[in-house]
């Protein structure tokens, strides 16, 4: 049986990460929401302590990814890395989605390689903060059409190509960067390498002005005969075309449910803040009267709260699903797809629900509004996620189901 109440052992690190988020996120959002590409040095003291949580096994933000170690062979349920990481997640995006992307040594890159690197691996990339660069300038969410190369010199890999929309691209250390070996065998041939930023022939080309997410920068990076240790390649460097491309996709599955669990904390706060301005303005919210017999407004808010519902309790069953060692590519699908579309739909009728402080800069649900159209796009669209959830459910290939 599932149990998705959050566990006691998971208590401290959800009450430590609401603190952050409250204590240090919240007062500095609309700063460097208005502050685009300034980088919050507040950050660097919380940073440490996440790191501290991390290496200690707590689990954090990010980070942590998706991983299926061994837990033990007592046969019962576990609640371990995964699920403490996506509580801490939406904890920390209850303060700021932008600032927890933001954060040192917490990136999306930091995640895959938390999921998929070999032990040794794990061991030489401690401490960097990794980037992800996977959408080129021809393609968006069809992640098979990578263009960037990677041929094999010596001991060593020489990458070209363009990588846009790398979420911390110009502050991070590293860039988890996906690459095909050989144009001509397709999916399988596309590998992620973990390319240092100190190397020769890695540039930052430009930065990008968003809508939202203002706080965390959005690079174009530029690989130009970038030479890195074929050691740095994440997983198997044989082309499998029996696996296809099933291989680098895995870390899709071990970073969804994080995305989702940011959808989740972004959905909370403005459902939290809409409720405090309904009740001054009020408007009650009765849990026990039927929700047509109450205020548009009341009925409203019920209708989104039970959506929110939805996409948390399918960010946990996500990252359950990965502490105890079961396939969970359909679940991180369909919880990166809910929440993705919960949060668009939560906060922009939360705008609409407290008016003209919705809508004005007295509060931050404009702000959170923005934010969260991102959460629906990075990480595998909307559209994406469907079709992926539809080939699994019919059984479905790529091929087969386009």
């Amino acid at each position: 049986m599932i149990n998705l109440e959050v566990p006691k052992k998971a208590e401290a690190l959800v009450n430590q990460a609401y603190q952050a988020a409250a204590e240090v996120f919240r007062p500095i959002s609309r700063k460097y929401d208005r502050a685009e590409h300034s980088y919050p040095k507040e950050l660097d003291m919380l940073a440490s302590l996440i790191d501290g949580l991390n290496s200690s096994g707590e689990g954090g933000a990010g980070a942590s990814g998706v991983r299926r170690d061994d837990n033990g062979d007592s046969g019962g349920n576990v609640n371990g890395t995964n699920l403490r990481t996506v509580l801490g997640t939406i904890e920390m995006c209850w303060g700021d989605v932008a600032l927890l992307l933001s954060m040192p040594r917490q990136g999306l890159g930091n995640a895959a390689i938390a999921s998929v690197a070999d032990q040794e691996q794990l061991e030489r990339f401690a401490g960097t903060w990794a980037a992800m660069a996977i959408t080129e300038p021809h393609f968006g969410s069809d992640s098979a059409a990578v263009s960037t190369t990677a041929e094999l010199d010596g001991d060593e890999y020489v990458l070209n190509g363009e990588k846009i929309f790398v979420t911390a691209g110009e502050r991070a250390d590293s860039v988890v960067v996906w690459a095909t070996l050989d144009k001509n065998k397709g999916r399988a041939a596309i590998k992620s390498f973990v390319v240092e930023k100190s190397r020769p022939g890695i540039r930052v080309e430009r930065l990008e002005h968003k809508l939202g997410i203002k706080a965390s920068d959005t690079a174009v990076i530029r690989l130009e005969n970038c030479r890195v240790p074929k050691e740095n390649l994440l997983g198997s460097p044989e082309i499998d075309t029996k696996k296809g491309f099933a291989g680098v996709m895995e870390t899709f599955d071990n970073t969804r449910p994080l995305v989702a669990a940011m959808g989740v904390g972004l959905a909370k706060a403005a459902l939290e803040e809409t409720a405090r301005l309904l009740a001054e303005a009020g408007v009650e919210i009765d849990y026990d009267r039927p929700a047509n017999t109450q205020h548009a407004a009341a009925a409203t808010y019920l209708q989104l709260e039970s959506d929110f519902e939805a996409a948390y309790l399918i960010t946990m069953s996500a990252a359950w699903m990965a502490d105890n060692r079961k396939p969970n590519s359909l679940e991180a699908s369909m919880s990166k797809a809910k929440a993705g579309r919960s949060v668009v739909d939560i906060t922009l009728r939360c705008v609409e629900l407290c008016g003209s402080l919705g809508y004005s800069e007295q509060t931050l649900l404009e702000k959170w509004a923005r934010d969260s159209k991102i959460l629906d796009i990075f990480e595998g669209t909307q559209q994406i996620q469907q079709l992926i959830v539809a080939r699994k459910l019919l059984g479905k290939s790529s091929a087969e189901l386009k």
